[in-house]
């Protein structure tokens, strides 16, 4: 059996990788929320939505989507709007 011996400087250097991979998942997921007009699946993830609960959110009138070619595109106003809108309507409850 053998022993290793984990010193401090060791587990500071694992903190520094594990913050700098942090750092880089953070830094894409900002790029996204970033951009004026998303895609279904950006639109998706950042929501934290099925495919099926998205176009519900569409069929109610509750998210505006702009169509080209086969692609749909949501304004990222439209979406901060909408959860605004919701997040108003939860709280009056």
């Amino acid at each position: 059996m053998n022993i290793e011996i984990i010193t401090r400087e060791d587990l500071q250097t694992l903190k520094a990788e594990i913050l700098a991979e942090i750092r880089q998942l953070l830094g894409k997921d900002k790029r996204i929320t970033e951009e004026p007009w998303l895609r279904s699946y950006q639109v998706r993830r950042l929501l934290n939505v099925s495919s099926g609960t998205l176009q519900n959110l569409r069929m109610q009138g509750l998210l505006t989507y702009t169509k080209v070619g086969g692609t749909l595109f949501y304004k990222r106003e439209d979406i901060d709007t909408m959860l605004s809108t919701t997040n108003k309507k939860t709280k009056s409850r």
